[in-house]
Parts: C-alpha cells; structure tokens; sequence
C-alpha cells in the first residue's frame, strides 16, 4: 500500500503527515490527529456524524480519503470555540438542551455553523431543511432547530 506525504490546514493550524492513500479522512482526524470530536456513525455518509468543513463546505469525512484534503482548510468541531469561550452555536445547543447523547452534535453544529455562514437570519424551515442530512435519534429535532434560530440571533446581535 502506498504512501503520500500530504499538507492542510486543520482548525488553523498547519498540519504535514506521511499517510496511506487509503487512509480515510475520519480516521485521519481520529486516529492519527486525535480530534475524537468527528464521530462515525454510518460509514456511508447517511448520518452526518461526520460531518466537518472543507474549505467551508460541510462534508462526510467517511466517504474521502485523506489525501483528498490534501491542499485544504478544514474545520472539526474543536474548531468552532473552546470550553472557557463556547461558539454561540455551542452555547445555544448547551441552554436549549439540543444535545442528549452527543453523538450527532459534533455534525450538526457544522452544518449549523455553515448554514450560518451563508444566512444569518434563516427561517425555521430553512434550518430543518439545512439539518435534514443530520440524524438525531435523542431530540426529536424541536430543540436543536430552537438552538440554532437563538445562535442566529445571538450573532446578528439581535
């Protein structure tokens, strides 16, 4: 199996490692850089878990491999804030109780962050429909929509 040296910006920080050009890029992030943050789900890109950022654009980490990221800027969850200075996004999920397990959190506060991006003050529909690729087997959906309306608010200052 052959290897490639491969180059990408992960979260703002430069990062160079000698790979297998099989080698997945959630398992990259997982095993190789330790960000535990990108969750596995399905392996086949139908429930978002996975989801990270790829120069900007939401993506299932399970259905690439590694060394197509080479060249990228790529955002995980550990990305989006810190434990003593929380993402709005991740403090609205916090307060609206948008997380039981947690497992899909990690993707859907990508999604929501690239929803965001693109619409600041989005309707409700337009949040159910953004999220419609995510699944969430604990929530029932209300309050992680109820989340991400309260962080576009929150950073539209309204």
């Amino acid at each position: 199996m052959a290897d490639r040296e491969i180059t990408l910006n992960v979260n703002n920080k430069q990062i160079t490692r000698t790979i297998s050009v099989r080698l997945l890029l959630s398992d990259f992030l997982r095993d190789t850089l330790h960000l535990k943050g990108t969750h596995v789900g399905c392996e086949h890109g139908v429930c978002g878990t996975c989801t990270v950022l790829l120069n900007g654009k939401g993506t299932r980490s399970c259905l690439m491999f590694a060394v197509q990221a080479d060249g990228c800027e790529m955002t995980t969850v550990e990305g989006l804030g810190t434990l003593t200075n929380p993402h709005p996004l991740q403090s609205a999920f916090r307060d609206h109780q948008a997380l039981q397990c947690g497992f899909c959190t990690s993707g859907m506060l990508l999604t929501a962050f690239e929803l965001l991006k693109a619409k600041s003050n989005p309707t409700r529909e337009e949040v159910r429909d953004a999220l419609s690729g995510n699944l969430c087997r604990c929530t029932g959906y209300e309050s992680i929509v109820d989340a991400v309306l309260a962080a576009a608010e929150e950073c539209s200052g309204g």
